[in-house]
């Protein structure tokens, strides 16, 4: 079941883990969504996207991308700076086959204004990119792993899971994981350059990404446990 949380109440207790240094703490998730009915679908809402057709049924928010789109991207209900997100991603058998080694899935933090973290596999490579996306378009790749086993190939299960947490001094300590497995980390020493909260998941390839199909279920979101 999905968690329904308020602005205010969800507000209130980031504010309360705001002094907490969460690095190396264990993370405990404050917010839920199966996507199984139609209420909880309705609580994930577009982030960016020119033409995204969003559809759902057996527990999943089924996307679809159009005419002149590159990705198209949710995002949770929940804000904030120092989170985890977790999604389990398929693309599916409907995407052209033209399309499917371009096509990636993705979970993203610290989304606004055009720039975010993100972590991406690319279901048809068995490629995971961690990148970091600026504001003016500029993508600067934090990690890239080929011939990565954990990834998931058509219609099947991907775990996505990323990380990041302040580390102080306008640092940040990104984690990644696919199926259980940490594929990535990186420390960024550059984080003050992201200024979004939105944390959210997405759908897309690099040169258009018109007929990608993508199935999203099993939404977490985590925060730096205080205790």
């Amino acid at each position: 079941m999905g968690l329904r949380l308020t602005a205010a109440s969800l507000a209130a207790f980031l504010a309360s883990l705001a002094l907490v240094s969460g690095a190396g703490a264990a993370m405990i998730g404050i917010y839920r969504n199966g996507m199984e009915t139609t209420p909880q679908r309705a609580q994930v809402v577009k982030l960016s996207g020119r033409d995204c057709a969003r559809g759902g049924g057996s527990g999943v928010l089924r996307v679809v991308i159009g005419r002149r789109t590159r990705e198209c991207s949710y995002r949770t209900p929940v804000l904030g700076r120092d989170l985890e997100i977790a999604a389990t991603e398929r693309l599916l058998s409907a995407t052209p086959r033209r399309l499917r080694r371009q096509a990636f899935l993705s979970v993203e933090l610290r989304a606004g204004g055009g720039a975010r973290y993100q972590l991406a596999v690319y279901p048809g490579q068995r490629k995971v990119q961690l990148r970091k996306e600026l504001g003016d378009g500029t993508i600067r790749y934090l990690a890239i792993v080929k011939d990565e086993s954990a990834v998931r190939g058509i219609d099947r299960a991907n775990k996505l899971r990323l990380s990041a947490v302040n580390l102080g001094r306008g640092r940040s300590r990104l984690l990644a994981f696919v199926g259980g497995k940490r594929v990535a980390g990186h420390v960024d020493e550059s984080a003050g350059e992201l200024s979004g909260r939105a944390s959210g998941f997405s759908v897309g390839a690099a040169k258009g990404a018109r007929g990608a199909v993508a199935s999203f279920d099993d939404v977490v979101v985590r925060v730096p446990s205080p205790f």
